[in-house]
């Protein structure tokens, strides 16, 4: 098993590095706007045998004003290769814990169902399934 290390992204260049993680490419625009949001977080997975990243986690904070605020975990993305490795652990654990420094009450996520990968890196890491959402969208032209 190859150790590795989990890092702030802090460039547009280290985000456009892990672009295979991404549902769809990386804009070098939205990456920069993301980085420099308040609140906003991203983590890079490094394996010791890769340069580039084999994982990475999103955060956002939300805060409301009747609840205060909680750690929205974004998306978490590990290359397959590197699944079942505890990756996908240890980058959902460090947005909880940010959560925690940072005063956050509480942190969610979104699973997609079938997604059985993300439900046990999440589970494993100490959160619940608690089966009450459904999610609702709206796409924008």
């Amino acid at each position: 098993m190859s150790s590795f290390a989990i890092r702030r992204a802090g460039t547009v260049a280290e985000v456009a590095a892990a672009e295979c993680l991404f549902d769809i490419p990386v804009r070098a625009e939205w990456a920069g706007r993301f980085l420099t949001a308040a609140g906003h977080h991203l983590l890079l997975a490094y394996a010791d045998e890769e340069p580039a990243p084999v994982g990475f986690v999103s955060g956002v904070e939300t805060i409301h004003p009747d609840k205060g605020t909680e750690m929205f975990l974004y998306e978490l993305g590990v290359a397959e290769p590197y699944r079942r490795r505890d990756i996908g652990r240890a980058l959902v654990r460090r947005p909880a814990a940010l959560g925690r420094e940072l005063g956050c009450y509480g942190m969610w996520v979104l699973v997609d169902t079938g997604n059985d990968v993300a439900l046990a890196a999440c589970r494993s890491a100490g959160g619940r399934d608690d089966g009450t959402c459904a999610v609702v969208t709206w796409e924008f032209p």
